[in-house]
C-alpha cells in the first residue's frame, strides 16, 4: 500500500474544490484567554455532512473504476465516515451500503439514509460492523472501503492542512483528533512537507487509546473496548496505514477523558456558540489540558465534526 504524499494532497484539493467550500479558520478571543495562547478553530463542522470526512469520500469515490462503480461500495462506520461515503456515492451515481453498529447515533444513521445509502445494522461496536462489511464485500463483489487504510481518503482529508496553511502559515502547533487516524495522517503530511517546524499533536480518548498505544509501541495495538461517548474516536484497533504515517509525523500525542471532552463541548457552546461532537471537541480539550506547555503559542485546533444529538447535548449542558 503506497503512502500518500504532498503531491497527492494537492491533487485531491483540485478534485474536491468543485464540490466543497473552504471551511472557516476562526480566532476566538474568549478561547485564547481561556487557554493562554492565540487559538484558531478549523470549523469542519461546517461541511455538508457536518464533519471533515467528506473530503476523503469525494476524493476516493470520484476515482473509482467503471467496474467498481458498477458493483457498488461498502464500508463500516460509526457515522461520519458513513455519511461521507454515502454522500460522495450519491454525487457520482454509485450504490453504497454502510454497515453500522447496533445503537449507533440515530442522527448520523438517518443522515446516511438520506443520501440513499443502504443501512446494514449489525454488531456491538465498530470492529464488529467492520467485520460484517468485509464479509459482505467478499460475498457480493462490492468495493470495500476501509475507513483508514485508504491512501485516497487520507489525501482528501489532508486538504484541511493546506487550507490552514493558506490562512495562518506561522502556527506553532496544530492539535488533531485521532479515531482511525486519517485526518491526523493527512494533515501531518502537509505540515512535515511545508511547515516542519509546526508541532503536530494527536488527541485520542482515554477510553479508546488503541492508536495512542500503537504510536508508543510501534505495533498495531487493540483494546477490548472503546467505551467513549465520542463515537468518532471509538476505535478498538489501530489501522496500519495511518499508524505508519503518524509514527513518522506526530510530534506528540495526548489522551483526554470523557469529562474533559464534555467540558470542551460546553466551552464551545458558551464561548463560540458552536456545537461540537465529542471527537470534534477533543482537540480543544487537549489544548486546555496542555495549557502550560502551549502558553504564548499560536495554535489551531481541528473541530472535526458537530454531529451531536439533541439529547446528548442537553445531557452535557445540564
Amino acid at each position: 500500500m503506497n503512502l500518500p504524499n504532498i503531491s497527492d494532497i494537492f491533487n485531491a484539493r483540485k478534485r474536491i474544490q468543485p464540490y466543497l467550500n473552504k471551511t472557516p479558520l476562526i480566532q476566538y478571543n474568549a478561547l485564547s484567554e481561556l487557554v493562554g495562547c492565540e487559538i484558531f478553530v478549523k470549523h469542519e463542522n461546517h461541511q455538508p455532512t457536518g464533519a471533515f470526512k467528506i473530503r476523503g469520500g469525494i476524493n476516493l469515490i470520484s476515482q473509482l473504476s467503471l467496474e467498481e462503480k458498477k458493483h457498488g461500495v461498502i464500508t463500516a462506520s460509526t457515522g461520519n465516515h458513513g455519511q461521507s461515503i454515502a454522500l460522495a456515492s450519491k454525487m457520482f451515481g454509485v450504490k453504497a451500503s454502510i454497515c453500522v453498529p447496533n445503537n449507533s447515533n440515530p442522527d448520523k444513521v438517518n443522515a446516511i439514509r438520506s443520501y440513499n445509502a443502504e443501512i446494514i445494522e449489525k454488531g456491538s461496536d465498530f470492529e464488529e460492523a467492520k467485520e460484517n462489511a468485509e464479509q459482505l464485500a467478499k460475498e457480493n463483489g462490492y468495493r470495500y472501503i476501509h475507513s483508514g487504510n485508504e491512501p485516497l481518503l487520507i489525501a482528501g482529508v489532508g486538504t484541511i492542512g493546506l487550507e490552514i496553511l493558506d490562512d495562518q502559515p506561522d502556527l506553532d502547533a496544530v492539535l488533531i483528533p485521532v479515531g482511525g487516524g486519517s485526518g491526523a495522517s493527512g494533515i501531518s503530511i502537509v505540515y512535515k512537507a511545508l511547515s516542519p517546524e509546526t508541532q503536530i499533536i494527536g488527541v485520542q480518548a482515554e477510553n479508546a487509546p488503541s492508536v495512542f498505544m500503537s504510536w508508543k509501541s510501534g505495533r498495531v495495538e487493540s483494546t477490548k473496548s472503546a467505551n467513549t461517548f465520542a463515537d468518532g474516536l471509538a476505535t478498538r484497533k489501530a489501522f496500519e496505514l495511518p499508524l505508519e504515517i503518524l509514527r513518522n509525523n506526530l510530534d506528540d500525542f495526548i489522551l483526554v477523558s470523557e469529562k474533559e471532552m464534555k467540558a470542551a463541548i460546553r466551552i464551545y457552546v458558551e464561548k463560540t456558540h458552536t456545537i461540537a461532537e465529542g471527537s470534534g471537541a477533543a482537540s480543544l480539550a487537549a489544548a486546555i489540558k496542555m495549557n502550560e506547555k502551549l502558553k504564548g503559542n499560536k495554535i489551531a485546533v481541528i473541530l472535526s465534526g458537530g454531529n451531536l444529538t439533541v439529547n446528548m447535548l442537553r445531557e452535557i449542558l445540564n
